[in-house]
């Protein structure tokens, strides 16, 4: 049997609740919420797909991480500037492609996504992809909202979800824009 190769892990605590990063060959495959409901799947499927364990310890890319998500976070940053590495299917990598593609401070709908990576009968499939990113705020899962501009689904759950598209409204080329989203 093949040795595994090393995911180098790192639990990270932020106002938006405490994180799990991960780098491996010195790109980050892992910036996820510690306590999701989906964390053992996303797990699985990271280093199964990298057939890789995780161990914990600091390393400089980690350390980068972490200071740029607090800079994001004070609303200083709009932009991450390392390395990723998505790790899932074919399908999940295209719907995170397209997520890359939504503008800080703005939202797309689920619909408005599938018709984007060219099969808008796969709502569902998107929304599932979505739900599966486990590069959180990196690739930005939290600016996709239902059609009729209700805020669904986020593995950080809605009140950080609402949080995070506020700071990026307020900070964003139009501050003085009303948030046009829902959470009814």
């Amino acid at each position: 049997m093949a040795s595994k190769n090393t995911i180098f892990i790192q639990y990270f605590k932020t106002a938006i609740g405490e994180l799990i990063i991960g780098c491996f060959e010195n790109q980050i495959c892992l910036l996820d919420y510690r306590y999701r409901k989906m964390r053992s799947r996303v797990d699985t499927r990271i280093q199964t797909g990298l057939n890789a364990e995780y161990i914990e310890k600091e390393t400089p890319l980690l350390r980068e991480v972490q200071l740029q998500v607090e800079a994001y976070l004070d609303g200083t940053r709009s932009v991450f500037t390392f390395p990723i590495k998505m790790v899932g299917t074919a399908f999940q990598c295209s719907v995170w492609e397209a997520l890359l593609s939504i503008p800080y401070g703005k939202t797309m709908s689920y619909l408005k996504l599938a018709k984007q990576i060219g099969d808008e009968k796969a709502v569902r499939a998107v929304a599932s992809a979505n739900g599966a990113n486990a590069l959180a705020l990196i690739i930005p899962c939290h600016r996709v909202i239902g059609s009729t501009n209700k805020l669904v689904g986020y593995a950080g759950g809605i009140p950080i979800k609402k949080r995070l598209l506020k700071l990026e409204l307020a900070h964003s080329q139009n501050p003085n824009e009303l948030p046009f989203w829902t959470t009814e």
